[in-house]
């Protein structure tokens, strides 16, 4: 490495010798240019900067104002007036007539403190008949409860 350095030692530096001038003339070239045409640079800039802000107010104004809401609601539609107990259910299920009540009762959304009240019972009585409606209905809630009797037409 060394004796290639030695023999071409002259060479190495009179490339980097003629990589300084270029780099020095081309350096005054476009000083000379930049001086030259300076009003041209200026007009260039102004022009680049216009078109810019004209795209961007293009594009703000261009955006609709109006924002799009969803709303979703929930509507309750009547029910129809005419109920009738699907009988075939209601004796697969096994329920008696008070546990039916008890379920009518839960499905307009009592607790077991106002259905006892409004059945003049006690309040374990009415844990006994709800959980007893729980067993036969085959749930483990009174909302799947009320929903399956819904569902096979037991209660309206």
């Amino acid at each position: 490495m060394r004796k290639w350095l030695t023999t071409h030692r002259s060479t190495i530096l009179y490339t980097v010798l003629l990589a300084i001038l270029l780099f020095l003339i081309r350096w005054l070239e476009l000083r000379f240019i930049v001086i030259s045409y300076a009003l041209e640079f200026y007009i260039g800039g102004i022009a680049i900067l216009f078109t810019a802000l004209g795209i961007w107010l293009a594009l703000k104004l261009s955006r609709p104002k109006i924002n799009t809401v969803v709303v979703e609601k929930e509507i309750y539609l009547p029910r129809p007036p005419s109920f009738t107990i699907n009988e075939k259910e209601l004796e697969k299920t096994g329920l008696s007539s008070r546990e039916l009540e008890v379920l009518q009762l839960m499905a307009e959304g009592l607790s077991n403190q106002e259905i006892a009240a409004k059945l003049y019972v006690s309040l374990s009585t009415i844990k006994t008949h709800s959980s007893k409606v729980l067993e036969k209905m085959d749930v483990r809630r009174r909302t799947q409860a009320i929903d399956k009797a819904k569902k096979l037409n037991i209660i309206p």
